[in-house]
């Protein structure tokens, strides 16, 4: 039991009237049904004047004609032409990677002779003095 008294005590505020906001009320049963209907297909996208759509998951190619034949022909062509530089530079990798072996090997066979000469030299002049 305080001494005071419950000093803070807000007073509980009135319910509000439930007023919506939206006019679509207003609208008949027709109305509503082409504006917010049911009925809708996959999300379509228009960039430049090819059509996309989303179907499983992916955007797929929907434009018609000469422009979107064109356009797998030649994303088949730039595939094909990507798989064929992409094994070019694999190879190219491997070229390097044998040719810096050998230079390495190279490199360690001719210190081992001058390494050879430098001591065979050297106990030449210890004997010579």
């Amino acid at each position: 039991m305080p001494f005071f008294g419950n000093s803070f005590s807000p007073k509980k505020t009135p319910p509000r009237k439930a007023a919506s906001l939206s006019n679509l009320h207003t609208l008949d049963f027709a109305a509503r049904a082409t504006e917010f209907g049911l009925e809708y297909g996959p999300p379509e996208l228009v960039i430049a004047t090819q059509q996309f759509s989303f179907k499983e998951g992916h955007w797929v190619n929907e434009g018609t004609g000469s422009s979107a034949e064109g356009t797998t022909r030649e994303v088949q062509r730039l595939k094909k032409q990507n798989r064929r530089l992409v094994q070019e530079n694999n190879l190219l990798r491997l070229k390097v990677e044998i040719l810096l072996d050998m230079c390495d090997e190279a490199e360690s066979s001719c210190m081992d002779q001058e390494s050879e000469t430098r001591k065979g030299s050297g106990r030449k002049k210890r004997y010579k003095n």
